[in-house]
């Protein structure tokens, strides 16, 4: 049995020969920190080796081990390290190829390709899951890529139709204002009316794009407090009855009871009228818009606005709420009274409204034209 004193001997040894060897190390691995992953690699397994390999022949010789048996133990600690070696330099090149084709991925990541996770480096399950969150961002990316070229898309188309539709009552004021200024005008009275109304035209464009300005902005405003819900369709109701009329269109309402919603009455009344406006556009005469407030089976209110427009194509439904969007030329609305859809803005701003009051809006066709149904979150009192 060896005495304690000869164990504590031999450990000394072994944690100075330890600690020299593996600063040494340290050094080494610093003055090869911009080389290869494998050689860095290299020096952790050969310090490791010579700290025990030294530490052995050290205290071999201070035991006064006999010379065969100190030449066993160097051969024993050569041959360990030759394999060891071998070993750490087989696992570097996998380490380093799984690496090299992680690099790889990253720079296609940059380059904007598209990246898919890598069957070669599924060995390695740190690596492996890094090249599946590469892949995961690649895929992201290009569904980003693909959103803000829809948005660049619509953008554009919204510049050329409010281009469109502001050039047209500018040059119908122009002529009319030269008409007036050359004295050309049978009935001055009719062109200052008609003066007025495409400039109430324009500052409703105006309005509607200052309003979605806000709204994409996040700078839109809410002033929040109870408001129900069917008074608002009422008082939208009685607004715009004469302009249904002279379309020989019936404006039908329904409903009633506790639908008060938390919510900005101004705003909220702009989602009406710009519902019931569509709705009137799009419908032919004679026919009916019915407009009903109810609540859903999770207790919100509903706003539902239906029309006999003819309905929608399934294609477009997933588009009618974008900005500049119009449907088929029979349902792109012309100006009645001063309200018209404009650049197609009015169904953006109506979902931009209702979203910012926690709400929800869809639309789906039925038989002979389609539904809008806009749903907000019920007010609850709060109990004394």
């Amino acid at each position: 049995m060896i005495p304690l004193s000869d164990l504590g001997i031999i450990a000394a040894i072994s944690l100075l020969c330890a600690a020299v060897i593996g600063g040494l190390g340290l050094l080494w691995l610093r003055l090869a920190r911009r080389s290869s992953i494998l050689l860095q690699l290299c020096v952790i397994v050969v310090t490791a080796i010579l700290s025990v390999a030294v530490g052995m022949v050290v205290v071999a010789q201070a035991m006064y081990v006999s010379t065969h048996d100190l030449l066993v133990t160097v051969w024993v600690a050569m041959v360990s390290a030759i394999v060891s070696l071998g070993i750490a330099v087989i696992l570097g090149r996998t380490f380093t190829r799984n690496s090299n084709r992680l690099r790889q991925l990253a720079q296609d990541l940059g380059d904007g390709k598209h990246v898919e996770p890598d069957a070669s480096i599924r060995d390695t399950s740190e690596l492996a899951v890094l090249a599946s969150d590469l892949a995961l961002t690649s895929r992201r990316l290009a569904q980003a890529r693909e959103e803000v070229a829809t948005i660049d898309a619509s953008r554009r188309e919204l510049v050329a139709w409010i281009s469109h539709d502001l050039r047209t009552p500018l040059a119908g004021l122009r002529a009319m204002a030269e008409a007036l200024e050359d004295e050309l005008a049978d009935d001055p009275q009719r062109f200052h009316r008609q003066m007025r109304s495409q400039v109430d035209h324009l500052s409703a464009m105006v309005d509607d794009l200052f309003e979605l300005s806000k709204i994409h902005s996040g700078t839109l405003t809410l002033s929040m407090q109870p408001v129900s819900l069917y008074d608002l369709v009422s008082d939208s109701v009685a607004e715009l009855g004469a302009l249904a009329s002279s379309r020989s269109i019936t404006l039908t309402e329904s409903g009633g009871g506790d639908h008060t919603v938390v919510g900005d009455p101004r705003e909220l009344a702009r989602v009406i009228g710009n519902l019931l406006i569509n709705a009137i556009q799009h419908s032919p005469a004679g026919s009916e818009i019915s407009v009903s407030t109810g609540r859903a089976d999770n207790g919100d209110v509903v706003l539902t606005v239906e029309d006999a427009g003819g309905g929608i194509p399934e294609a477009d439904l997933s588009k009618i709420f974008q900005a500049g969007w119009r449907a088929t030329p029979s349902r792109t609305p012309e100006q009645q009274w001063g309200h018209s859809a404009g650049a197609g803005l009015g169904l953006a701003i109506v979902q931009g409204i209702v979203e910012a009051h926690s709400g929800g809006i869809t639309v789906r066709n039925v038989p002979g034209g389609c539904r809008f149904d806009v749903s907000l979150p019920l007010h609850k009192p709060v109990a004394a």
